[in-house]
């Protein structure tokens, strides 16, 4: 084969009648007429078909054509010829083929179960499904990227294990670290918090662990964690922010990625809504009558769960905010309202069909009413000394929110099932590939 420039899918689907190509990519299917042999070729930018015909290809290249089977990556040589009929309207007339990686009865026929996919993920990747929504995921972070850099924060790095919870003891998980207990991170709030004091204004893109005994549509164990913490920032402050960013990545995606938006079939009207700030408000209370008014056994006091949150999203169309929990359901780092104690200066954004995608809080700026709420919840003192230290020197108002970045996609997407927004799923049962 010739070592000159290969194109992708994408650009031989725009080149002219007769113009001479060369492809790299693997079989995604494949079809033997006799005198005819269809390949559809795939790479990461599409698929192409390509035509292993007598009288335009050598015999022996359309013997290579027919050994070619599903997954096997070949390379290609041959000329363009428009064709409404094929895929992209084009398709390339093979004058050489090779196998470069034979491929011998892939197993994944078609009509697999999930567990059996879940087992077969490193291959089941390669589904146009997949490939279509990790371009979006890569979009979205694109688009997180875009919008922090324009309002002026600093990404940053922080680590991955700890000593201390963030979030609570029952969701960590525990390691060994040269015989010291420490924790894979539930969440950097805590490192973020520590970089406002230098840069102001932080955020990250990292991966977040809990150890929640439970499995949901929407729950991963390893997760993509987007943080957000400034200086100076009221919750107020933070919920405009929240609101902006998502708005931003609707934008975002619905400007730049509606081809991959149409092959996955979502339906883009509804995505029209959020487009613009102005998310809906309600108090925690509020929620709470709605609730009941629906039917639903609820009462002040009582977390919201994947249900309650699920029944909350059909009263809108666009995501929406829910604020002032009471202090028992939030973190012990949350700032209490000062008209009313009982409750916090927390909020969460709701997303349609999916329920909680951010949680955010103005955090507890005080030394003394700190520690004293860390002891209240039977926390150890020591191990949040250094957190402790944030609030005696130099401490100012400041506020956060985490976002899941699993959940955001689900709702863009449109998806039923959490498992398809990242490319290796972790579950509670076990670890698949």
């Amino acid at each position: 084969m010739s070592t000159e420039r290969y194109v992708s899918t994408r650009d031989a689907l725009r080149m002219s009648e007769g113009s001479e190509v060369r492809l790299r990519g693997w079989v995604y299917r494949w079809r033997d007429l006799g005198k005819r042999v269809f390949i559809v070729l795939r790479d990461s930018a599409g698929i192409i078909q390509v035509v292993a015909k007598r009288g335009f290809t050598p015999e022996n290249y359309i013997s290579v054509a027919r050994e070619a089977d599903v997954e096997s990556s070949i390379v290609v040589e041959g000329v363009i010829h428009r064709d409404p009929r094929a895929p992209g309207g084009a398709e390339v007339w093979a004058r050489r083929l090779e196998i470069v990686g034979p491929s011998r009865d892939f197993p994944i026929k078609g009509g697999e179960s999930i567990e059996y996919l879940l087992d077969k993920r490193h291959l089941w990747i390669r589904s146009r499904r997949l490939t279509t929504l990790m371009k979006l995921r890569h979009k979205l972070f694109q688009s997180y990227r875009e919008y922090f850099n324009g309002k002026g924060y600093y990404e940053v790095s922080p680590p991955m294990l700890t000593q201390a919870a963030v979030e609570g003891g029952a969701t960590l998980f525990k390691v060994d670290f040269f015989g010291k207990p420490a924790y894979l991170t539930q969440s950097a709030q805590f490192y973020l918090e520590a970089l406002i004091f230098s840069l102001e204004k932080v955020w990250t893109l990292a991966p977040s662990f809990r150890a929640e005994r439970s499995r949901t549509r929407r729950h991963l164990y390893e997760y993509w964690h987007l943080e957000v913490e400034a200086a100076w920032s009221r919750m107020r402050d933070m919920m405009n922010l929240a609101e902006e960013l998502i708005s931003h990545t609707v934008n975002s995606l619905l400007n730049n990625a509606l081809e991959e938006l149409a092959l996955i079939g979502r339906r883009t009207e509804e995505l029209e809504p959020a487009r613009k700030p102005g998310y809906p408000i309600i108090e925690y209370e509020e929620a709470i009558r709605i609730l009941q008014r629906k039917g639903v056994n609820i009462r002040y006091g009582d977390d919201l769960g994947a249900d309650e949150e699920r029944i909350l999203t059909q009263e809108y169309e666009t995501p929406f905010f829910i604020i002032y929990y009471p202090a028992e359901l939030k973190s012990f780092y949350m700032k209490p309202r000062p008209e009313r104690p009982d409750q916090v200066l927390a909020f969460d954004m709701l997303a349609p069909n999916v329920g909680e995608i951010i949680g955010g809080s103005e955090r507890e700026d005080n030394y003394e009413a700190l520690k004293k709420r860390i002891i209240e919840r039977g926390y150890n003192v020591e191990e949040y000394e250094w957190y402790l230290d944030l609030r005696k020197y130099g401490s100012v108002p400041h506020s956060g929110f985490g976002l899941g970045v699993e959940r955001q996609l689900m709702w863009l997407a449109g998806l039923d099932h959490i498992r398809d927004a990242i490319p290796f799923p972790r579950f509670r049962d076990r670890i698949y590939p």
